[in-house]
């Protein structure tokens, strides 16, 4: 009977394998039909610089189209097809880890960098329709602080320097009635929101512990909240402060992040940097501390229902 068990489950792992590279080939095969559709439509209208003027033809031929093969090919979706071709260069093989949902999401974004940023985003965080949608509404290319010239689409998984996906303000969102009185229940609301919390701060956050302990020289150390960056192979310190920034709290984290450099780094680990949320006026501000920088950012309170 064991046998039989292991036969079966063999097969079942073998279609569910074969079955995930089909989904991806087929999705492969679907945009380079509408990327050659896009292709072939402004190639007849005799070339981009008059393809805007061809939308005549696209009338005829979408309507003969969907006599005949159904609404996936009326005159919206044609035009898009053609505007696929003329914004995304065909050389980028990215674009298959990418559904035609996030690629018409993207074709409205007018800018490259603009537009490449949020490629990168989907790949790197593997953001669905809905997330991606979410990004780009909350603006999340326009927060970025430190907006480089030009946004390579990522080819690889190399390190990354985590200050430059911050983003200005981050956004933390709370329920109507939902209040934040205290430290306490600040650090629970930033827990809750672990995942899409911190990716406003940069990709690759993975949570270590909440009031984690470390002990050097016999006295006792509580860390608000340890975090780990897979991406840019480092330690984070946050520390939480329900009220205005001091002068001694830089000195306070900085103690934190040499007892983690000093007890739990590894050599192959970048130095630790630090997070202080504070919190002045109706504003929450993190500053991050490390490699000489001191960063201020400011946390939008929104209301969810």
């Amino acid at each position: 009977m064991n046998n039989y068990y292991k036969e079966i489950e063999h097969l079942i792992i073998k279609n569910e394998t074969n079955k995930k590279a089909r989904t991806y080939q087929q999705n492969n095969e679907d945009l380079e039909t509408k990327w050659n559709i896009g292709r072939l439509l402004v190639e007849a209208q005799g070339g981009e610089s008059r393809a805007k003027y061809g939308n005549g033809l696209i009338k005829v031929w979408s309507k003969d189209f969907t006599e005949k093969y159904g609404k996936g090919y009326n005159i919206s979706n044609m035009k898009y097809f053609r505007q696929f071709y003329t914004i995304f260069p065909k050389s980028h093989t990215l674009y298959g880890q990418l559904t035609w949902s996030h690629i018409k999401m993207l074709l409205s974004i007018k800018t490259e960098n603009e537009r490449n940023y949020y490629i990168n985003l989907c790949i790197d965080q593997n953001l669905s329709v809905r997330e991606l949608k979410q990004e780009i509404n909350n603006k999340s290319y326009d927060r970025l602080i430190n907006k480089p010239e030009k946004i390579e689409l990522i080819t690889n998984n190399q390190n990354q320097n985590i200050l430059q996906n911050l983003k200005n303000p981050i956004i933390l969102n709370i329920s109507k009635n939902e209040t934040i009185n205290n430290e306490k229940e600040l650090q629970l609301i930033i827990l809750a929101q672990l995942q899409t919390f911190f990716l406003q701060l940069g990709n690759g956050f993975t949570l270590v512990g909440n009031e984690y302990k470390i002990i050097d020289d016999g006295k006792h150390y509580y860390i608000d909240i340890l975090l780990f960056n897979v991406k840019s192979l480092c330690y984070i310190v946050v520390e939480l402060k329900f009220r205005e920034l001091r002068q001694t709290d830089k000195g306070e984290i900085e103690l934190y992040m040499n007892l983690v450099d000093k007890h739990i780094k590894e050599s192959f680990h970048n130095k630790t940097i630090g997070i202080i949320i504070s919190k002045e006026q109706d504003n929450f501000i993190a500053t991050y501390v490390g490699e000489d920088n001191i960063i201020p950012l400011t946390y939008k309170i929104t209301e969810r229902n």
